[in-house]
């Protein structure tokens, strides 16, 4: 049994390999050369009298160590993608919490309710945002109203981080929720029965609790929302402007407009590194809490 399941992990191993495991390798070579004349990359290795000898250079992770303004992008997207999670968390327990304590022949109904968006286009409910979020919007409408009520003047929501926020917020709200849900739904109701029994408040049952024991759970949507979050572009691109740019949008650039192949890669590998020690840590927190539960 044990060979045969070797056999079958082979076929899922060779794609990880090939589509992320090599593709990677090529990035982190690029990001060591030096940028082609007319955009792309020089050639790895020269030739010369005396043969071949590599033509590599650290060239750009030097720049984007001088330059602070690429450092201050990448701290910035970071404070973006903590912001997203923890509103999302915010905004996800609640509601994880009220399907896991439905009857179970509505669950299924609320948890479609959840995951609906995904069936419509991402960038179509970007484009709804943008239309809510305009001057003209029934939206930033309704709220200019209530502030031109009370005496304040009108704001502008479009193409400011707060619009990066919250379209981030509400794209990535799903992937907090669901594993929530599963760890909320699998909690045994005996354990508040029996806190509340010993006299507990309905606060000291969550907090001493229910809260506990969901860290897994919590560990888990953080990462799943941090981490797309950390290196979005569509979004910053659509309703950021350039107060909302992001490193993603950096890359990006680099890639398809500058044709810095070299400096984009090295921008890439260091948010690579940034996500994996972070995405590391989530998994060593949440394996923590759970062997402990």
């Amino acid at each position: 049994m044990e060979r045969l399941s070797r056999w079958l992990a082979l076929p899922p191993l060779a794609y990880l390999c090939a589509l992320f495991g090599l593709p990677l390798l090529l990035m982190v070579l690029a990001s060591f050369q030096w940028p082609g004349e007319f955009g792309g990359l020089e050639p790895a290795l020269d030739r010369s009298e005396d043969g071949y000898r590599l033509n590599l250079t650290l060239e750009s992770y030097h720049r984007l160590g001088e330059d602070g303004l690429y450092l201050g992008l990448l701290l910035k997207s970071f404070l973006y993608a903590l912001v997203t999670a923890l509103l999302c968390l915010l905004l996800g327990y609640p509601l994880a919490q009220l399907i896991a304590r439905s009857p179970s022949r509505w669950r299924g109904w609320l948890l479609l309710l959840v995951v609906l968006p995904f069936w419509s286009n991402f960038l179509i409910r970007i484009y709804a945002w943008m239309i809510l979020l305009s001057p003209e919007g029934l939206l930033l409408g309704v709220l200019n109203a209530l502030l031109a009520w009370f005496g304040l003047g009108p704001v502008q929501l479009l193409y400011t981080p707060a619009a990066v926020i919250l379209c981030m917020v509400y794209v990535h709200l799903p992937f907090m929720v669901l594993p929530l849900y599963v760890n909320l739904e699998r909690q045994d109701p005996a354990l508040l029965e029996a806190a509340r029994d010993l006299g507990a408040s309905r606060w000291q049952c969550f907090w001493r609790v229910t809260w506990p024991l969901s860290l897994p759970g919590v560990y888990a949507g953080t990462a799943l929302v941090f981490i797309p979050a950390f290196g979005m572009f569509a979004i910053p691109d659509l309703v950021g402007g350039t107060e909302g740019i992001m490193i993603g949008n950096v890359i990006r650039t680099q890639f398809l407009e500058a044709r810095d192949w070299p400096f984009g890669s090295a921008l890439a590998i260091v948010m690579t590194l940034v996500i994996l020690v972070l995405a590391w840590l989530a998994a060593w927190l949440a394996r923590g809490k759970a062997d402990y539960g």
